[in-house]
């Protein structure tokens, strides 16, 4: 074989045989992930074995460091998380629970002033009302910053027709923001599409902002994510003002009915 190898040597040298294709380089090992990648999936156990583990005092600092700020992060979390599940109430505390209840700022930083309040209007077995009770509960716990009440219909308001329940009155800052009759009693409504609702009502504020059909003519220049959420908001807010009358439903006021949700 090792003759072979020479022969084969030889005819390339004088082109007899084709040259052999150089061997490609043997790649490098990939490099191993950065100590801030690793801290930030850290889950807080494994952050303090990393710190148990750390092998200078700069790497312990920083781990201990990390480990606190997720600490913070964590009671922050907790202090806003006020709410969680479906509060029922009566008619003679809709003001304090509901009007000044999201007149409440929320501890610690958000981009919108006061509390995101939804007061549900059921009937009593209505199969529309049970369903969006359901979807409710699930939102409630999925945004427990965000006050979900809830109340049968003639007992909110007297005389209340049973066809316009399940009904929505969004809250936020003491102002509707938003009114929607009849939720799903003529299509089935998904829990996206309530979801979508609330969040462009302003009852639910997250992470990102909320769409608006202006943004495609946003200037670039609006600044940082939080003051983007406020302007967007604002917008959303300014143009549901303008297109609702000034009463809402408890004082006699027109409102929206399902099929202008069509998202």
């Amino acid at each position: 074989m090792k003759i072979q190898n020479c022969n084969n040597d030889a005819l390339r040298k004088h082109g007899i045989i084709p040259r052999r294709d150089p061997t490609p380089p043997t790649p490098s090992p990939p490099s191993s992930p950065k100590l801030e990648s690793l801290l930030d999936s850290a889950s807080s156990a494994e952050l303090q074995e990393l710190e148990d583990e750390a092998l200078d005092s700069d790497t312990e600092r920083m781990i201990a460091s990390y480990s606190r700020k997720r600490l913070d992060e964590l009671r922050a979390t907790e202090r806003s998380a006020r709410f969680g599940e479906i509060y029922p109430i009566g008619r003679e505390d809709y003001t304090r629970e509901v009007t000044d209840a999201s007149k409440v700022n929320e501890p610690g930083e958000s981009p919108l002033p006061g509390t995101g309040v939804v007061c549900f209007l059921y009937k009593d077995g209505q199969v529309a009302s049970v369903r969006l009770a359901d979807q409710l509960k699930q939102l409630a716990r999925r945004h427990p910053r965000t006050k979900f009440v809830s109340i049968v219909g003639t007992k909110c308001i007297q005389n209340y027709a049973d066809d316009l329940c399940p009904t929505l009155i969004v809250y936020r800052g003491g102002e509707v923001t938003r009114q929607v009759v009849a939720w799903g009693a003529e299509k089935e409504r998904t829990l996206a599409e309530l979801e979508a609702t609330l969040i462009l009502s302003l009852a639910i504020v997250t992470s990102s902002r909320p769409l608006d059909s202006s943004d495609d003519r946003e200037s670039p220049d609006e600044g940082s994510d939080e003051e983007g959420y406020r302007k967007s908001s604002t917008r959303i807010l300014s143009s549901s003002s303008n297109s609702k009358p000034s009463k809402n439903l408890r004082t006699g006021g027109q409102t929206d009915s399902d099929s202008d949700f069509d998202l």
